[in-house]
């Protein structure tokens, strides 16, 4: 079996041959947003409340070619922000990623995120997408990050999902395979995947799986690499997910894709089944929701750093203590039909409208209230829609 060492120069010598992601060059600011990386969306999604700072420093563990990276600094403009990663050369497409587009304010560094220590300070928003299911040790690459988030910190982490990516699994255990000895000359590897799935009938579940969820983004062969030929992954269920979270000491701040974990949309028709599922815990019916959706291929979450605000949005203090603010995570406004952050279709009421058109004068929810035709439960939709952000009036 490999060591860790060994392990670590194979992931780097893909990233080297195979740059990830491979997204072509900008010269000007890339379009739009991945709210989870914009601090006040990412910070008041995980609290409940708009962040009282900008001027924040955020790590990029395992930054690859910079996407991540250019929308970090672009989204966040009073913030510092430091990449790393394991590839040199996917390193320097990340430097010139940022320098085109004008990201101006991020260092980046050759490092192991095992080695994240030895950069200096700690962070307030820790992205690590797509990285540790390629680490040999994922517990002590997420110990390593936690160890750099600052008190009230958040981070966002994305791992594979094992049920939605078993065809992968198959694939990639099939290409090793034939490979033989040649196993770890990458290009080879992408060479004997294609001719796979050329070869294969049309109606081979593989062929199949591929065509439906994959194809158009493996068309390059930096994604049909990362995809098929990596030399290290591990895919996670929900028990085994949270090992690795409860390993970090951080807390589970939610996932960020909070509509699939929903047991209504699965169970919704069946009273007694919403019943018992009730009784589980939040994990199994994490685990439930797993088993009877397996399609997942990723989960996406935040972990946070004690203490973190929770500020008490019961009736009198929304009233009172809230002031509303429109989403920056919005396309379309002013309109009654806009796209949220998901860049999903929002049909707003007349008096959803109303009530967003208000919360441009630094009022309270009250005060807006008072001359809009929409209950509370109106506005704690618009909240859970993250159409709205929330501060406390001072």
């Amino acid at each position: 079996m490999e060591n860790r060492p060994d392990i670590s120069a194979a992931v780097g010598r893909l990233y080297d041959t195979y740059p990830f992601p491979p997204e072509p060059f900008l010269d000007e600011p890339p379009p739009g947003y991945n709210w989870r990386w914009f601090w006040p969306a990412a910070y008041s999604f995980c609290t409940g409340q708009k962040p009282q700072r900008q001027d924040v420093r955020i790590l990029d563990a395992g930054c690859g070619s910079g996407v991540s990276t250019e929308y970090l600094v672009h989204l966040n403009p009073e913030a510092s922000v430091v990449g790393i990663d394991l590839s040199s050369g996917t390193l320097e497409v990340a430097r010139e990623r940022c320098r085109r587009s004008g990201a101006e304010r991020v260092s980046f560094h050759h490092l192991s995120l095992y080695d994240v220590g030895e950069l200096p300070g700690e962070f307030d928003l820790i992205n690590c997408v797509g990285v540790l299911h390629h680490l040999p040790d994922p517990i002590a690459g997420i110990k390593a990050l936690a160890a750099k988030l600052k008190s009230g910190g958040i981070m966002h982490i994305f791992v594979y999902s094992e049920l939605g990516r078993w065809e992968i699994q198959l694939m990639q255990k099939a290409i090793a395979l034939l490979q033989g000895d040649r196993r770890g000359d990458y290009r080879d590897g992408v060479k004997i995947g294609r001719q796979l799935f050329a070869s294969l009938p049309e109606n081979n579940r593989l062929v199949k799986y591929e065509k439906q969820r994959w194809a158009m983004e493996n068309q390059r062969d930096e994604c049909f690499a990362d995809m098929y030929v990596h030399p290290q992954e591990i895919d996670y269920n929900v028990e085994t997910l949270f090992e690795l979270i409860d390993a970090s000491g951080l807390d589970f701040l939610g996932f960020s894709n909070p509509g699939f974990w929903e047991l209504e949309r699965l169970l919704g028709k069946e009273s007694e089944l919403m019943e018992r599922a009730q009784e589980l815990t939040a994990r199994d019916r994490y685990r439930l929701i797993e088993l009877l959706d397996p399609e997942l291929s990723h989960y996406e979450f935040f972990l946070g750093r004690s203490p973190l605000p929770k500020p008490d949005w019961s009736k009198d203090s929304l009233l009172m203590a809230a002031i509303p603010e429109r989403s920056a995570c919005m396309y379309g406004w002013p309109s009654e039909k806009v796209l949220d952050h998901n860049y999903t279709m929002v049909d707003l009421s007349i008096a959803e409208f109303q009530f967003l058109q208000g919360c441009e004068e630094n009022r309270t929810v009250g005060e807006i209230l008072a001359n809009v035709e929409i209950d509370l439960d109106g506005v704690r939709s618009l909240i859970s829609k993250q159409l709205i952000w929330l501060t406390i009036n001072p």
